[in-house]
């Protein structure tokens, strides 16, 4: 009551303002100003809020690289790098869990034609013959290397017979389908993430994580070193007294790996990866009788 007039309308048996002394109705009016401000002034909260989700979405995650190594593959068959390169590929972007284990032959799968594999030279014995995935090796030797950097738990890996070329002593790690695996475990209370380099004549990973961990060092100690013998071989064809060196053979080694890793607190923990013996490969010379 302004002045002893009435001032409000009814819509629908709601009141509002409109004049001094009328009495209107307006039937097609659905929301008062107040209301229609708050609802739209929401729809301005809500927009802003997905924005927002939305920028936070873009932003990239944290990532420190806990470990990182790479081999090369100067020297090597094309079919060798090409498994080489398709292995790492296949293991690109796999993330581990705190506590998960990782499983090479797992991630991997199959190294055969069906999934893009080809026939590629492997040492049995010392002789190279084509088989499936030849130079797949190389992959996990290489990713064991960068897990060793990154700390991860060395749950299973095995040596070669011989010792590679691409890599340090006691720094191989042999797989075989199905009962020679690589398993990492993820010792970190946030997840890892493995990524491949890829690309020129070398193939590498990376181990990253939401902060950075201890900061390692790999210690290869050489035990020993065996001598290769000489294994005579007669051949009918040969001259009597003519010889021809088959293989050259290779020395064998006694080698131990440490871990040395360096903790924010300033501990120091050492620890034994692995101690391997690779035997001797022979000096294989053929002669005439």
């Amino acid at each position: 009551m302004v002045g002893g007039a009435d001032i409000h309308v009814r819509d629908g048996g709601a009141a509002a303002d409109v004049g001094i002394g009328r009495r209107t109705c307006l039937p097609h009016c659905k929301r008062d100003g107040a209301t229609a401000m708050t609802r739209k002034f929401g729809w301005i909260v809500a927009v802003l809020l997905l924005a927002g989700v939305a920028f936070l979405a873009a932003m990239p995650p944290s990532r420190a690289v806990l470990g990182a190594y790479a081999t090369l593959l100067e020297g090597r068959r094309d079919s060798q790098r090409h498994n080489t390169l398709r292995a790492a590929r296949a293991i690109d972007g796999t993330v581990l869990e705190p506590g998960a284990i990782f499983s090479f032959n797992k991630a991997v799968g199959s190294w055969t034609a069906d999934r893009g594999y080809v026939k590629a030279p492997v040492s049995f014995g010392g002789e190279l013959r084509p088989a499936w995935g030849g130079g797949v090796c190389q992959t996990s030797t290489t990713l064991y290397n960068a897990a060793l950097v990154a700390g991860l738990e060395i749950v299973e890996r095995h040596r070669h017979h011989w010792p590679p070329h691409y890599v340090a002593l006691g720094r191989d790690a042999a797989v075989a389908q199905y009962d020679i695996d690589l398993r990492l475990r993820n010792p970190y209370p946030w997840p890892v993430r493995i990524e491949a380099e890829v690309g020129g004549d070398s193939v590498g990973f990376a181990i990253v994580g939401r902060e950075a961990g201890p900061m390692a060092d790999i210690q290869t100690e050489v035990r020993g070193i065996l001598a290769p013998r000489e294994v005579l071989q007669f051949d009918d064809c040969l001259p009597t007294g003519e010889r021809h060196i088959v293989n050259h053979g290779r020395p064998g080694y006694r080698v131990v790996v440490y871990r040395q890793l360096l903790r924010g607190d300033g501990r120091v923990g050492r620890e034994l990866i692995s101690e391997d013996r690779y035997p001797a490969m022979n000096r294989l010379v053929s002669a005439g009788l």
